[in-house]
Parts: C-alpha cells; sequence; structure tokens
C-alpha cells in the first residue's frame, strides 16, 4: 500500500461528516436555529481528526518528505496551497466555534455568521480533498522509492498510534 493510502482512506470519513454538517446546515437555514450539540461534535471531529490527525500526517510525514525532494514547481505551489487551505480551516473551524458559543449565550445574532462558516467549510473541504486526491498525492508519489513509501507508511501507522493515547 502506498504511503498515501490511509491518507486517501481518511478522506472518505471526513465527506461523511461533511454530508451531516450540509444535512445540518440546511436544517438551520430552513428552521432558523442551531444546535449547538451538532456544532460541538462537528468541530470535535474536524478539530482531532481531520486536521490534528489527518492533516498532521500530511503536513508532518508526507511534506516534511516532499520537501527534501527536487519537486517541480507547479508541485511545490499546490503543497503550499494545501497547506495554506489547513490553516484556513482552522481558522474557519475556530470561528465556527465562537459563534456556537455566542449562541449559546443567547446571541441569536450570531446565527447567521454560524450557518455562513458551516457552509464554508461544506464547500471547503469536498473541493480540498479532491485536490489532494486527484491532482497531488499521486503524482508526487513519483517522487519517492518503494523503501521511502514503506517508511512513511511505517511512520503513519506509529502517528496513529501515538495519536489516540494523545486524545485519550
Amino acid at each position: 500500500m502506498l504511503p498515501i493510502g490511509p491518507l486517501m482512506i481518511e478522506h472518505r470519513l471526513i465527506e461523511k461528516m461533511i454530508k451531516a454538517m450540509e444535512k445540518e446546515l440546511h436544517r438551520m437555514e430552513t428552521e432558523g436555529t442551531a444546535d449547538p450539540v451538532f456544532i460541538e461534535t462537528a468541530v470535535d471531529f474536524i478539530r482531532t481528526y481531520a486536521d490534528r490527525c489527518h492533516h498532521g500526517k500530511e503536513e508532518n510525514i508526507l511534506f516534511r518528505e516532499l520537501e527534501k525532494k527536487a519537486m517541480s514547481e507547479e508541485y511545490k505551489k499546490t503543497m503550499k496551497e494545501l497547506v495554506d487551505e489547513h490553516r484556513w480551516g482552522r481558522k474557519t473551524t475556530r470561528e465556527l466555534l465562537d459563534a456556537k458559543e455566542q449562541y449559546q449565550q443567547g446571541k441569536v445574532e450570531a446565527l447567521p455568521t454560524i450557518v455562513d462558516r458551516m457552509a464554508a467549510l461544506v464547500y471547503f473541504y469536498p473541493k480540498h480533498i479532491e485536490k489532494e486526491d486527484k491532482r497531488f498525492f499521486i503524482p508526487v508519489m513519483d517522487y519517492f522509492t518503494q523503501q521511502e513509501k514503506d517508511a512513511m507508511l511505517k511512520e503513519e501507522y506509529e502517528f496513529d498510534r501515538q495519536f489516540v493515547h494523545q486524545k485519550y
């Protein structure tokens, strides 16, 4: 298995949460109320699984190793875009959580911000994942030997093993 295999599998789980967020977004827009428990759960998933675990492996393993390679300018540019997108996702998730907290304090005027930030994440993640899956992960594997791929895969598994203990 390529070291990107687990990363692409993780994308499928992230897509499931995004679908649930999209459904909740529609409900919020229709009913005009937010569900703080759902938002808290979605934020926890995005922060813990999508960002710390998944993006952690991308940035701290795959991208780190790619930086050692003489990549094409196109792939260097795409990798920088991906890191910038990860930062944008963190910022947007933080803004969603902040708006949720205001809403819970009785500030109903925070609802449009909740809707806007959730919509931004629902729109963002599928495009981000498509860029990684179709335009980056598979082609950049040509920069690695099989031995390097195996070493990254092993490091990803160790990252996951350690991560579970950091979280719980």
